[in-house]
């Protein structure tokens, strides 16, 4: 395939793209990643953060905000992580996800380590702007769960007629996708007790 063929778009997607760039230009303006909140607009009325076109996020006490990662293709939940001001910034202009790792106190580039990269194919907010969905395709295996799991949500839980005190969970992947002492070594886990 040809850099042209590859890189010819249709009109709305070059309009996007131009946007893209301009936002990555007004990040790349920043002197610190960290702070870039003021690419973000403030929040004026409940009109403006729930009918407007403003990316005006509310982050909670802690300065996060929740984010709900979704494979791009099939739709399964990977994950549910954090994200602070820089993380979102950083999401937006790369667009591969960084999160807000609230074990390690860190900002958290997802696949740094693994190569399971998150490249995101959406980004979107919710009603009053406190969370985020990322639609992903994810490299190499395909995993986004730090155990090996292809989803964070390997197991379920059995509700109903299913549920008995101190039942077993189900698992609903039937293996690991990757071996974590293989890819992550002597890393500390990030599961807190």
């Amino acid at each position: 395939m040809s850099y042209l063929s590859e890189h010819t778009q249709a009109p709305d997607a070059l309009e996007y793209q131009a946007a893209q760039q301009r936002l990555f230009e007004q990040l790349r303006a920043q002197k610190d990643i960290g702070q870039a909140g003021s690419i973000f607009s403030s929040r004026v009325s409940v009109e403006q953060v729930e009918e407007g076109d403003l990316l005006a996020p509310k982050f909670d006490a802690q300065g996060l905000l929740t984010c709900v990662t979704t494979d791009a293709t099939t739709g399964d939940v990977l994950m549910v992580g954090y994200m602070n001001q820089s993380a979102l910034a950083k999401t937006i202009q790369t667009k591969e996800a960084h999160y807000w790792s609230r074990s390690r106190q860190m900002l958290w580039h997802k696949g740094a380590t693994s190569g399971l990269v998150q490249k995101v194919e959406e980004l979107r907010v919710d009603d009053d702007q406190d969370a985020v969905w990322l639609r992903v395709g994810v490299a190499g295996s395909g995993a986004s769960c730090h155990v090996g799991y292809r989803s964070c949500f390997y197991r379920r839980i059995p509700v109903g007629f299913e549920w008995q005190p101190g039942g077993a969970l189900i698992y609903v992947e039937p293996s690991k996708t990757f071996d974590p002492k293989q890819i992550y070594g002597d890393l500390p886990n990030p599961t807190i007790l």
